[in-house]
């Protein structure tokens, strides 16, 4: 039940963070990744850093429908099939992480964009195709703040903060799964979302100390500790879970 063998999943934002992390955790599973990202570069330094057979990549702009539409028709073609999407890329513009005050209109719109928008074509595109093939499978990255209002006390002194449009695109994105599950009722076509915790990524000692006394047990997570989330929910182990978030921050939201 918990096994990927012969799967057929697109990861999009796979250069990033947690999309390569995400990509090596699936190859494990013996899936066929496709690893779909919009920098052309860090794709083929993607390619030659894990050389496997079953790892291909896949220029993707999430925010273009034709580029998905395109991508779709490449892997149909070549797999005859697509069994799961993973919703994982992070666009921004250079604005992004602003202080509430000195976010402007614009900025705000094209980061939500870029990022619900993005996601958005893509579970609509997708899900036409899955749609039509009988079965398929969405799970889009949210966050634990996409759950609950941000934990401003952690950010006092630090040099960066919770960006408002990620707030407002990471709870759309639940929000937005749960739609889509309800949409499709009856069609085989699941939508799940995965919240996580904060990603440990060399942050500053005093941030990281404030954020783990909120936390339970083990504080800010390595970007592998999300893996189980993922695969369970690309697995036929998790076949009647749908329009649901598992939210993965040791306890951080309580």
């Amino acid at each position: 039940m918990f096994h990927l063998q012969k799967k057929i999943i697109v990861v999009t934002g796979a250069c990033g963070l947690l999309g390569k992390t995400f990509v090596q955790a699936i190859l494990k599973q013996q899936a066929t990744v496709i690893a779909a990202d919009i920098n052309a570069s860090l794709l083929q330094a993607l390619k030659k850093e894990i050389p496997s057979a079953h790892l291909e990549i896949l220029e993707l702009d999430i925010t273009s429908k034709t580029s998905i539409q395109t991508a779709i028709e490449i892997l149909h073609e070549k797999y005859g099939k697509i069994d799961a999407l993973v919703n994982n890329a992070y666009p921004r513009n250079k604005n992004y992480g602003a202080l509430l005050e000195e976010v402007s209109y614009s900025d705000f719109c094209e980061n939500t964009n870029l990022h619900l928008g993005g996601y958005f074509l893509c579970m609509q595109q997708f899900a036409l195709y899955f749609k039509k093939q009988g079965y398929g499978n969405v799970i889009s990255m949210s966050s634990v703040y996409g759950v609950i209002p941000p934990r401003f006390e952690v950010y006092e002194n630090a040099h960066f903060t919770m960006p408002v449009e990620y707030a407002a695109i990471k709870s759309a994105v639940v929000h937005l799964s749960k739609y889509f599950a309800t949409y499709y009722k009856q069609k085989n076509i699941r939508f799940n979302c995965i919240s996580p915790g904060g990603i440990f990524n060399n942050q500053d000692k005093d941030f990281v100390k404030k954020y783990n006394q909120l936390s339970l047990n083990k504080g800010m997570l390595d970007k592998e500790d999300i893996e189980g989330a993922l695969l369970f929910l690309l697995s036929d182990a998790s076949a009647y879970i749908n329009g649901q978030n598992i939210v993965v921050d040791d306890g951080f939201s309580l």
